[in-house]
């Protein structure tokens, strides 16, 4: 897993000083309408919207954003869109794996959009479950090494279902199975630790190696699907080489 911590690394600080806020914000306010309406809009009885407030805040979106989103989602304020979650598959250059989770309101220009960056990028879609048995669902809570040790994260999440314990240099990764992510971010915050985010993400079981050249062509493809407006998420099996990502 060291390709996927190098990649998580990069990409948890490239999301705090995104140049293309206005879209990382965009993804965080969709996070919040969807939790609100699948578990209701009170947060301290609907912990994934909990999360996705959190998110938001910790990315900087306005609280003025973050709470309309909430009541959309919630239905106490009109203009909620019908958001669906599509999975769709493909290959990047190199025969790298992705799965690229999209969260729309139209299916077509989802189906569109991602179909045109991977096609345009030297990549090729694929059918359903042709790289999904690759990938498992897994809970990932990224928690600031700012006051507190790895010893201290182990001992907060070993009984809530923490699994591994990842440094990624000024942070720790928290994995652990996908239904146990509420158990694992409650205990931390039991423990009095802070935690930046807890989502559930994709985690590829083989990572392919890649050298530079293959790499900046897949980081092409992968930057190209993140613009799309639906795309909320790519997942691959990359191992990326660390100097590329130093460049990121």
């Amino acid at each position: 897993m060291s390709g996927h911590s190098k990649w998580a690394t990069t990409k948890h600080k490239k999301a705090v000083i995104d140049a293309k806020r206005g879209k990382l914000f965009a993804k965080l306010v969709k996070n919040i309408e969807v939790a609100a309406r699948t578990g209701g809009g009170d947060p301290e009885g609907n912990p994934t919207l909990e999360d996705a407030m959190q998110k938001a805040r910790k990315n900087s979106v306005p609280a003025d954003n973050i709470e309309r989103a909430r009541k959309r989602g919630s239905g106490e304020e009109a203009g909620g869109a019908e958001w669906q979650t599509i999975m769709y598959e493909g290959y990047a250059p190199g025969g790298v794996a992705m799965l690229v989770e999209c969260l729309t309101d139209n299916r077509n220009r989802a189906a569109s959009d991602v179909r045109t960056a991977v096609n345009r990028n030297g990549g090729n879609m694929g059918d359903a479950g042709s790289v999904s048995y690759l990938f498992t669902r897994k809970g990932i809570v990224i928690v600031p090494k700012e006051n507190t040790t790895e010893d201290d994260v182990t001992l907060a999440v070993v009984e809530a279902g923490g699994e591994e314990i990842r440094d990624l240099g000024e942070y720790f990764e928290v994995v652990s199975e996908a239904g146990d992510l509420v158990d694992v971010r409650t205990a931390l915050q039991e423990a009095g630790i802070e935690y930046d985010s807890a989502d559930t993400n994709w985690l590829p079981s083989v990572e392919v190696p890649l050298d530079a050249e293959t790499a900046a062509k897949v980081l092409r493809v992968v930057d190209a699907l993140e613009d799309a407006d639906d795309v909320q998420n790519v997942f691959t099996n990359a191992d990326f080489p660390a100097e590329v990502l130093a460049e990121r």
